[in-house]
């Protein structure tokens, strides 16, 4: 089944690098991207679907493809364009990163380690963290940090490995720390975002951008977590972070409706038009998959991360995958953005399709992503 879907979701990836020529898929509503330049925060992961078609199938065409595209990350950073939030690592890790580690590119990987400064830079000493969006000092954002950014630290521990610069390290360890602290709480669930005084780093409060409410526990964000923490540990070997990663895994999975992927929000109402997010689900699985790689071999919930595990991305596979619809861009259906935004409830996410595929070609064939 996984190989089925692999090759419905990379013909999928093909037609679209065809149909759009140096283009790149944006946010929109009716079943379709609105295709445009690299000027938002989700560019990385179509250029991770090319590279992650490679790795699979050794077609030297989804190379190029890839590879082309790099230009555009640098004419990006070098002029700052739309780049005053914590997004870096996931422009930069399923791109720069992408191309480094699977070609050896020289160009690649000091990009990267350029993406890297620039997330740094964002870290603000007041209260210990990466500030989620806006300059320093922005009003209405400064002191604030979100779970999201926990998949963007893997470009800064990555930026350590390849210099020995301590500061990559102190960062990332740092916003984990503070991530762990302050945005899950104690019965495993998650905020989204949190405050903090921008003088005296005073903690504030936690609250929400695109959950239901300040105290719910928005799906995705959630699904961060459980990923970014095993990330976190993956390279500091801190049991902390495993522990955390599996509290989320347990909480998210305990939620989760009788087909086993998520709506956007686990305490909203749920009536027959509440919308799913089909992008938690997918980030979720690759969450656990990192799970399981790093749980040691006696841990009792193994087989229940296992077992959820194959229910969720059976169910995104037959039921929300798109391979059964013609001219489909996405690959996979019901994903959402901004629900209470009114932005998008219900379509195709980029990065819903990069982690679709990244969880199919790692139980497929062990291939991990870019992180």
């Amino acid at each position: 089944m996984w190989q089925d879907a692999i090759a419905a979701a990379m013909e999928t990836v093909r037609a679209n690098i065809v149909s759009h020529p140096g283009r790149f898929p944006h946010i929109t509503e009716g079943r379709k991207y609105e295709w445009g330049g690299n000027d938002d925060w989700i560019e990385g992961f179509y250029t991770g679907l090319a590279w992650l078609s490679y790795e699979y199938s050794g077609d030297e065409w989804f190379k190029a493809a890839a590879e082309a595209q790099l230009e555009s990350y640098a004419h990006r950073l070098k002029h700052h364009i739309v780049l005053d939030h914590h997004d870096i690592g996931f422009l930069y890790s399923p791109s720069a990163i992408a191309q480094w580690r699977i070609t050896g590119h020289e160009g690649a990987r000091e990009l990267a380690l350029a993406a890297a400064d620039k997330l740094a830079d964002r870290y603000r000493p007041a209260y210990g963290a990466i500030q989620a969006w806006g300059k320093e000092g922005d009003p209405a954002n400064g002191g604030r940090i979100i779970i999201d950014c926990l998949l963007n630290l893997p470009l800064l521990y990555w930026a350590h490995e390849q210099t020995g610069e301590q500061r990559y390290y102190d960062i990332a360890t740092k916003h984990a720390q503070k991530s762990l602290r302050f945005l899950v709480r104690g019965d495993g669930s998650s905020y989204h975002t949190f405050y903090f005084d921008q003088g005296s780093g005073a903690a504030l409060h936690g609250g929400t951008h695109q959950g239901y409410q300040d105290g719910s526990t928005w799906t995705r964000g959630q699904a961060w977590g459980i990923y970014g923490f095993a990330l976190s540990y993956r390279y500091t070997k801190d049991p902390a972070y495993l522990d955390a990663s599996k509290r989320l895994a347990l909480y998210y999975i305990e939620h989760l409706p009788e087909d086993h992927v998520a709506y956007w929000d686990f305490d909203v109402e749920i009536t027959e038009g509440t919308p799913r997010d089909s992008s938690a689900s997918a980030i979720a699985a690759c969450g656990l998959l990192e799970l399981l790689e790093q749980l040691p071999l006696t841990d009792a919930d193994r087989n229940y991360f296992s077992g959820a595990l194959s229910d969720m991305m059976g169910s995104l596979a037959e039921t929300y995958s798109t391979r059964s619809i013609r001219g489909a861009e996405g690959l996979l259906q019901h994903g959402s953005y901004h629900v209470r935004g009114e932005r998008a409830p219900d379509d195709y996410m980029i990065w819903g399709d990069y982690f679709y595929l990244e969880a199919l070609v790692r139980m497929s064939r062990g291939i991990k992503g870019y992180w």
